[in-house]
């Protein structure tokens, strides 16, 4: 039972009794209401505003994914550095080494062939750091392919430079007689006077004037086809197969040093100098062929001749003189 409230009236100068309003009630409830709600909201504005409280297994995965991300970032530099170099390789690989072998360079599009069409990176995607992983995914692919391409490209170079090795070698390269062996270099390749019939005709080789006995050297790495008389006018002599199309011929010798089906490298001595055939004093009469065509030996002595030697021995190869043979 609520207790009766009074108020002491000055003017009758007697209590009176202090009657309840229901419409105060109402105002003191929706008041208290209001006041709720507000204390309500503003608690939850401090809630979203202060920082999560996060338990150590969160903070260590925390750690653990901005350690990830920075390792990400290393390896897309480091993989952007591998590029630049391989790129650098690549343009060597284009511009010298298959230019010098004569070989044809390598398209951009096949360097970089397979990325497009289809995506291959969906099972990356829907992740926080997605774009990341893909963009590091997708350089290492590339990187990966542009490796694989170049790495057989070299091992294509590595097979052409021992063929061109080969080449070099086999090439004849050398005059066959020493110039400090030389009386002198009597006849070049052209029409020239025969010695005996003293007709003009054309002398198919040069003829070099040595001392009887004098080493007779192959001019190139081959085998050796042929080593007799059998030719005529040539009297004892050596063929050589250089391979590549190439042949040397060494004739009128006094005697052979080598025999058929034996293989030689430039430098060998494979006679001595004679005046064995068709010859009208002892000297070495040299020829070149390549794929069956007698050809001007004068163009195959750079490997023995300064420039000044070149020039003295082509001199004397284009006076139309009497050749020895």
């Amino acid at each position: 039972m609520s207790k009766v409230k009074y108020y002491y009236d000055s003017e009758t100068l007697s209590y009176q009794k202090i009657e309840k309003k229901k419409g105060r009630r109402l105002k003191i409830f929706a008041l208290s209401l209001l006041g709720m709600f507000l204390s309500g909201f503003l608690l939850l504005l401090v809630y979203i505003n202060l920082p999560a409280v996060q338990t150590p297994k969160e903070l260590a995965l925390q750690r653990e994914l901005h350690n990830m991300e920075l390792q990400f970032e290393l390896l897309n530099k480091k993989m952007n550095q591998a590029q630049a170099v391989l790129a650098e390789v690549e343009e060597r690989d284009n511009n010298l080494y298959r230019v010098y072998f004569e070989s044809n360079p390598i398209p951009e599009e096949q360097r970089k062939a397979g990325f497009g069409g289809i995506n291959r990176y969906k099972d990356l995607e829907g992740f926080d750091n997605s774009k990341l992983i893909i963009n590091t995914t997708r350089s290492l692919d590339i990187l990966t392919k542009q490796i694989v391409v170049q790495s057989k490209s070299l091992d294509e170079i590595a097979k052409l430079a021992e063929e061109k090795e080969k080449l070099l070698a086999a090439i004849p390269a050398i005059q066959p007689v020493k110039n400090e062996d030389l009386t002198r270099m009597a006849s070049g390749f052209g029409y020239r006077t025969d010695p005996f019939t003293k007709a003009r005709k054309f002398h198919y080789g040069m003829d070099f004037t040595a001392p009887r006995g004098t080493p007779i050297y192959a001019t190139g790495d081959g085998k050796v086809i042929r080593a007799d008389n059998n030719a005529t006018g040539y009297g004892n002599h050596v063929v050589i197969d250089h391979g590549y199309g190439y042949e040397s011929l060494y004739g009128h010798l006094y005697k052979y040093n080598v025999r058929p089906g034996q293989k030689v490298q430039r430098g060998d001595i494979v006679g001595f100098v004679g005046s064995t055939g068709r010859s009208e004093a002892p000297h070495c009469h040299y020829e070149v062929s390549k794929d069956g065509e007698r050809i001007n030996p004068i163009n195959f002595y750079y490997g023995s001749l300064t420039a000044e030697e070149f020039s003295e021995v082509l001199k004397k190869s284009q006076e139309e003189n009497q050749s020895l043979d």
